[in-house]
């Protein structure tokens, strides 16, 4: 169903459909007070303990296992606290809605989610970039699709989920072919939707990740889908956590011993690509390893910046452009930033790898 920004009960069934009703209505409570500062917790500028208390443990996401591997693969130092459990989720939604059962105490996303959880009122911190410079998503068409550019999506039904990276690729890449939101229609899914939703027709566009495009083209590239490559890029991968485990002093100490940890299995898997693509793609996602190869060869180097500025500047950016959408209520997004953490990742890495 097409999304209209006109109505705000539209809206309100967006949010619904993407967040499941308990998160949406909590979403909805926090638009009304028109920040997330409502009833919100004071973040900490305590300083960060240098060691990390014994007995400490997080709970930390771990989309596809993929920390443990690189973990695993790179030989890297024993963490010094306890990972009481690795959650295997990765989407935006899906984080949050842990986030707020208390159930996950650390993640890893793009830097969209950030600002869906303040727009729901939910107080969460980044605490760690890496910048990526290379395009993360292609455009995948159903199959028998004439669609062949960004300027052909007009009038059609596009995949959009606001809470995550593939929302804001879409957005980036309408504006900038010069479409407006009410010159498509945008149908409201989460990511893990997409692949069914293309299978079926339900959508005529839907953006999937570099990974996930091979075996998409393998089966329905026969039946007439193809992919549509942009430069647009998705700038920020981070991590993040609730302020109420930033302002535990042992989990913040906690989490500033991960961060390195984090930026080295990045380089490692970057500097052994062929040890990534038997392990991981064709072990764990069973590609082939031609396509492991194709997914590989449009990886991001990870960079650390020392400085989050370009971060801050590039987030206030996604925060404004769904805003004139009416998906979130405008917002200084400096707020989202807990600096305590902002030179440990660049600090960690050899100088190749901090921008």
């Amino acid at each position: 169903m097409p999304v209209s920004r006109a109505s705000g009960l539209d809206r309100r069934l967006f949010l619904t459909s993407l967040l499941g009703a308990t998160a949406a209505a909590a979403g909805l409570s926090g638009c009304a007070e028109g920040s997330a500062a409502a009833g919100s917790e004071a973040a900490s500028t305590a300083a960060i303990p240098a060691t990390v208390p014994a007995g400490t443990s997080l709970k930390i996401a771990s989309f596809q296992n993929v920390q443990q591997l690189q973990f695993k693969l790179a030989r890297l130092p024993k963490l010094p606290f306890t990972v009481s459990s690795w959650l295997n989720i990765g989407a935006g939604p899906d984080v949050i809605n842990a986030f707020r059962s208390k159930s996950l105490d650390l993640a890893n996303n793009a830097g969209i989610p950030p600002i869906q959880a303040h727009y729901q009122g939910f107080d969460a911190k980044i605490v760690a970039i890496n910048v990526t410079r290379k395009p993360n998503y292609l455009f995948a068409t159903k199959p028998g699709s004439d669609i062949g550019s960004v300027a052909d999506f007009k009038g059609r039904k596009l995949a959009f989920s606001q809470g995550q990276a593939q929302g804001v690729v879409l957005l980036r890449a309408l504006k900038k072919a010069g479409l407006k939101y009410d010159d498509v229609d945008l149908v409201p899914l989460t990511s893990n939707q997409f692949l069914t939703a293309l299978q079926s027709g339900q959508v005529d566009i839907a953006p999937l990740a570099n990974s996930q495009a091979p075996a998409y083209l393998k089966q329905y590239g026969p039946k007439g889908a193809h992919t549509i490559a942009t430069d647009v890029v998705d700038l920020l991968s981070l991590l993040w956590a609730p302020v109420s485990v930033l302002n535990d002093p042992a989990k913040a100490a906690a989490i500033a011993a991960y961060i390195p940890q984090w930026a080295k299995g990045l380089v490692w898997q970057w500097e052994n690509p062929d040890v990534w693509n038997e392990e991981f793609y064709v072990k764990t996602q069973n590609l082939s390893l031609e396509q492991a190869k194709a997914v590989t060869a449009r990886a991001n180097k990870p960079l650390f910046p020392p400085s989050w500025n370009e971060a801050i500047k590039w987030e206030q950016e996604t925060a404004d452009l769904l805003a004139e959408g009416g998906f979130v209520k405008k917002f200084d997004v400096a707020e989202l930033f807990d600096h305590r953490f902002e030179h440990i990742a660049a600090q960690s890495v050899p100088a190749e790898y901090r921008k």
